[in-house]
Order: structure tokens, then C-alpha cells, then sequence
């Protein structure tokens, strides 16, 4: 297939590219390289790629490039690309959300209505559900953000809904579930957790630790898009672990494979919720998604990916 990727440049559209030229994919990156963390980490995801014939990158703005000549040929969109970030969402830099997870995704939806699109995939967050009021969550549950970023997923979520309705784009919300693995963003609590117990540095833990979230590993979640691009499958999808786990419990896995960790402790921070975690009963019919990596399994690939970009780039691929 011919593929599109808007964020392929970050985490899990790095991965997503990657593994959609392993299966004879031909892939269109879009990434805007924005400053939400270095860009040349960004460019560091990408370097295994741009040698192969079957992949290109397009370094635009989805909000003022146009989208009609970067789709054109397209078979299936994922859309990744948008504003990360529970905690930097209140405040003056909702708007920098606003824009970038929400006018960007309308402008994507657009740019698709009237193509003879298999799929436009839609990378959302299991931050739509909040504090949820039952564990595991599913799809039926009324969403509630506790932030605004989570405000903004679900926004882009209803966007899709609408144009997938009203003028037939096939639409996919996979809602993740706390994503990790080799190149997971910097700021990110696994990739500072493993950063700290290699260099004997100290990890701030906001909250007692007992916190727990559906950890998924990178992996597995770029299998799923990939499935529910070529499922007959359209709708809101949730794509989790299969697990819950504690801070305490992965903090003791990563000093298991590296040795102790000097936790400095702070208060839980606004926006943050106390547990997630996934039914997956909806992927896993719809598409045949299950969770094939184990924690450990993932936490050693990031222990072993950790410092060398040559390394972290092949892990897990």
C-alpha cells in the first residue's frame, strides 16, 4: 500500500514507519520537526529510513501545506502528528493544542473527503476517559478528560466521527495506552526512568507511586494501526497492554535489569490520573489485536537501546 504518515518523525510514527517499509509498504512521512522536545532526536528516528527507495519525507505544517498534492495516491492515512503532553496543556499553551491536535486534524479529515482512501487511522489517547468509573475501560464508557490536552484527542476523536458519517472518510480511533519502548520521547517516564538508572542520576516520581497505567509496548501498537488499516473495521478502537501495573512494580523491573534508583518524590501533578487500563475486547474482534510483549521484554529493549541511536533505532523493529 501507499501510505502517509503526518508525525513520522516522533516515537510512534518513526516505529509506524518502519514497519510499514518491512512489509512492502511505500511510506510518505510528513513531520513538521516542531520544538516541543530536540529535533534532532527527531532526525536521529529517521535516519535508518532515508536510505530506503520506498520512503520519503515532506518537512511541512499541516496546517498551511497542501494536503491535497501530500495525499494524492494515498491508500491509508495515519495521522500521528499533533501536541504530546498532559502536563504543558493548561494555560497559554492550549492554544498551541487547539492547533495542533485538533485545526490540524480537521485539515487532514478535509484533505481526505472525496479520496478513494482504505483508511485514514487516527492516533488518539486513552486520555479521552480520564478518571474513568470502571477498569478495564471500554469504548461505551462516557469520556471525561482530566486535561486539556485529553480535551483536544477527544475533540480530533469527534471529528473523525463526523466526517466518517457525514461524507464517508473510513475513519479509525485507536485510543493508546501509555506507549512505550526504544525512542520513546525523552520527557517521557520510562525513557527518563531507564536515563537515571544508567547513568546513576535520580528519577522524580510525582504521586506515591501506586499510580497504575496499561503500558503498551511501541511495537505492538504500530501492528495494530497497520491491522486496522487493512480490517474492514471503521469506529473507535482502544489498543492497551493487556495489563495494568504500578510505578512501584516498573520501577522495580528497571533497577531488576540495571540496578537501584534514586527516586526523588513529588506530588502528584494536576492532570494526571490515578489508574488506566484497556478492554481491548473491540481490537481484538474487529481486527485481531492482542499484546504480544511482555513489560520486562519491553523495558530491556529500552534498557538495551538506551545511549546509542544506532541501537535504539533497530530495537524493536
Amino acid at each position: 500500500m501507499r501510505a502517509v504518515v503526518t508525525g513520522a518523525a516522533g516515537f510512534i510514527g518513526s516505529h509506524l514507519c518502519a514497519y510499514l517499509l518491512a512489509c512492502g509498504d511505500e511510506v510518505v512521512g510528513v513531520d513538521a520537526f516542531t520544538d516541543y522536545y530536540e529535533p534532532a532526536v527527531k532526525e536521529r528516528n529517521l535516519a535508518p529510513m532515508m536510505s530506503s527507495g520506498a520512503f520519503s519525507l515532506q518537512r511541512v505544517d499541516l496546517l498551511t501545506a497542501d494536503l491535497g498534492v501530500l495525499l494524492a495516491g494515498a491508500d491509508v492515512v495515519y495521522h500521528l502528528a499533533g501536541q504530546p503532553g498532559v502536563r504543558p496543556s493548561w494555560g497559554a499553551e492550549f492554544r498551541t493544542y487547539a492547533a495542533l491536535n485538533v485545526l490540524a486534524t480537521q485539515a487532514v479529515l478535509e484533505a481526505a473527503r472525496g479520496r478513494r482512501l482504505r483508511k485514514l487511522v487516527y492516533a488518539s489517547s486513552s486520555s479521552v476517559y480520564g478518571d474513568a468509573a470502571s477498569y478495564p475501560t471500554a469504548e461505551t464508557l462516557r469520556p471525561q478528560p482530566a486535561s486539556p490536552y485529553g480535551v483536544t484527542k477527544l475533540a480530533a476523536e469527534h471529528l473523525c466521527e463526523l466526517y466518517r458519517s457525514g461524507f464517508g472518510v473510513p475513519t479509525v480511533s485507536l485510543r493508546l495506552f501509555t506507549v512505550y519502548g526504544p525512542r520513546q520521547r525523552p520527557e517521557m517516564a520510562f525513557a527518563r526512568l531507564v536515563a537515571a538508572a544508567a547513568s546513576g542520576g535520580s528519577f522524580p516520581l510525582y504521586g506515591d507511586g501506586e499510580q497504575s497505567r496499561d503500558f503498551t509496548y511501541v511495537t505492538d501498537v504500530v501492528t495494530a494501526m497497520r491491522d486496522a488499516a487493512c480490517s474492514d473495521f471503521t469506529g473507535v478502537a482502544n489498543i492497551g497492554g493487556g495489563c495494568r501495573t504500578t510505578m512501584r512494580e516498573v520501577i522495580s523491573v528497571v533497577e531488576e535489569l540495571v540496578g537501584p534508583v534514586e527516586i526523588v518524590r513529588l506530588p502528584a501533578q494536576r492532570g494526571d490520573v490515578r489508574h488506566t487500563g484497556a478492554d481491548i475486547t473491540v481490537a481484538a474482534g474487529a481486527f485481531g489485536y492482542r499484546p504480544r510483549t511482555r513489560l520486562a521484554e519491553g523495558l530491556a529493549a529500552m534498557v538495551a537501546g538506551h545511549g546509542s541511536p544506532s541501537e535504539v533505532a533497530s530495537v524493536g523493529q
